[in-house]
């Protein structure tokens, strides 16, 4: 008897792995859509080295994404996610001490080339499409708070930027857990002619997703 539960077992335990190992297979093969979403972790900083220091903030990350296997190992996976990044910062004026916090609103396209050694995990890299929708501006005191929106119709404001993104994520199923880094290879300023502070984007991003 024991020797014919050990056979069962172990015929058992083969076919699970091959179920398993197919199933694998056929998962990194299919097309797959997704849904997502999360949280950025946003700040800016100055490339030329200028005097500009602010702290981070955390913004909504919204978005779908697709993935395109070109074989078993390695696809493509574009993204289209509304992305809200910016920057608080806080000081004394007039013997008043304030708070600011600006809240710009993006659609980012990154472009990832995906390696996937498993199943389970995914690696993410490429390059980003940004464009800028609008931008929030909250000036508080203690006395006033002030708040402006702008769409950047009368600024020389760089709507469309470059940048990279690099990620992970890891699948489970039909459950996707990322996170990626990124940051723009362009400043905000446009032309140069605008009085906006010159600054890049970068942030890093955490999400849930369902693929389907």
């Amino acid at each position: 008897m024991n020797k014919i539960n050990l056979m069962i077992i172990a015929l058992t335990t083969m076919s699970l792995s091959t179920i398993a190992q197919e199933t694998t297979s056929e998962n990194r093969d299919k097309l797959k859509i997704g849904i997502k979403g999360g949280l950025n972790y946003a700040n800016v900083y100055d490339s030329e080295g200028e005097e500009f220091k602010a702290d981070p903030k955390f913004g909504l990350a919204l978005g779908a994404f697709l993935t395109i296997p070109i074989g078993t190992t390695i696809g493509i996976q574009p993204e289209v996610v509304f992305s809200q990044k910016g920057f608080s910062a806080t000081g004394k004026i007039l013997g008043l001490n304030y708070d600011f916090k600006r809240t710009t609103n993006y659609i980012d396209v990154p472009i990832f080339l995906a390696l996937k050694p498993s199943e389970f995990f995914t690696i993410l890299a490429g390059p980003q499409f940004s464009y800028l929708l609008s931008r929030k501006d909250v000036f508080a005191t203690a006395i006033t708070t002030i708040e402006q929106e702008q769409e950047f119709e009368n600024d020389n404001i760089r709507k469309n930027t470059l940048g990279v993104s690099v990620g992970i994520d890891l699948n489970f199923s039909s459950l996707v857990l990322g996170a990626r880094a990124a940051w723009d290879l362009q400043n905000n300023n446009g032309d140069g002619t605008s009085v906006t502070p010159r600054y890049k984007n970068q942030w890093i991003q955490a999400t849930v997703g369902f693929r389907f």
